[in-house]
């Protein structure tokens, strides 16, 4: 049965100041019991950490993190220089998925370039699954960029077809798609999902008190940042679509994720995001 759970990289900043182990705890007592990992770089201690919080409080990793790219800047290991370690870190934790979380920003240069990364990703997706081990690449909003007559995404998935997907709703949307419609296009391939809502923001008093002075610098700012990430059922995405799509397309887990809180606890924005699922029906997913 597909499972709702968190995506880790919100809590990267949480668990180097405090270890691992108690964010695991929090995130249980706040409800809990399914992880995705990403920008956590998995140390030995961490995953000693993950390891034993997962034993202690019933919890298991959706999936870990890797790149096509040279480590460095994200916490995450490479696929291309620590497959053995990443192979390692998915067994040690219980986890049979890897997730890509981009690309190079270079495979974007041109269709060839492109190619050559869906080459290299369906390349280590092989090599994966020759170890139980399942590779999704998750999209941005670039992905939806045309090239010729189809998007970046499809010919991604065209030139590897040993990869499975992690569609982000917030980010398919962001990309001028339906949520709903590409999921049911990628069915069967659409292995995670993330869901994070689209919000779009109220202006900001200052930004309005600009207006009315003649200064409209605060309204351009405010104009240039009007799509916000939100808590799940405090924006505009149709989540009890998306989950019905994602149950019927075969995704094994979706996680909650909020790339930005704007102030707020993430602790209390995912508090919000889980009781909206709730009240929407989804509690036996959590």
């Amino acid at each position: 049965m597909v499972k709702i759970g968190v995506q880790a990289m919100m809590l990267k900043q949480h668990v180097a100041d405090q270890g691992a182990y108690q964010i695991w705890k929090r995130l249980a007592d706040s409800g809990f019991s399914s992880v995705e990992v990403s920008q956590i770089a998995l140390t030995p201690e961490t995953r000693d950490e993950i390891v034993r919080a997962n034993g202690e409080f019933g919890m298991g990793v959706a999936a870990i993190s890797g790149g096509i790219g040279p480590s460095g800047g994200g916490g995450n290991d490479s696929l291309v220089e620590s497959f053995d370690k990443i192979v390692a870190d998915c067994k040690a934790l219980g986890t049979e998925r890897v997730r890509i979380g981009m690309m190079p920003l270079t495979a974007f240069a041109s269709e060839q370039t492109l190619v050559e990364a869906a080459h290299t990703m369906d390349e280590y997706a092989g090599r994966l699954a020759d170890e139980g081990i399942k590779l999704s690449y998750h999209n941005h909003h670039y992905e939806f960029a045309r090239i010729g007559e189809r998007h970046v995404l499809d010919l991604i998935r065209a030139e590897a077809p040993r990869l499975l997907f992690e569609i982000d709703v917030h980010w398919v949307h962001r990309g001028g798609m339906d949520p709903v419609r590409v999921i049911n296009n990628y069915a069967g391939v659409a292995d995670l999902i993330h869901l994070k809502d689209y919000r779009i923001g109220l202006p900001p008093a200052e930004a309005i008190e600009g207006l009315a002075s003649g200064n409209r610098e605060a309204w351009t700012e405010y104009a240039n940042n009007i799509v916000q990430f939100a808590e799940v059922g405090s924006g505009n995405l149709d989540f009890p679509g998306i989950i019905e799509a994602a149950t019927s397309a075969g995704a094994a887990h979706l996680l909650i994720e909020q790339d930005q809180q704007y102030g707020r606890d993430i602790f209390d924005c995912l508090a919000d995001s889980r009781a909206h699922l709730v009240k929407i029906g989804y509690e036996s997913l959590l």
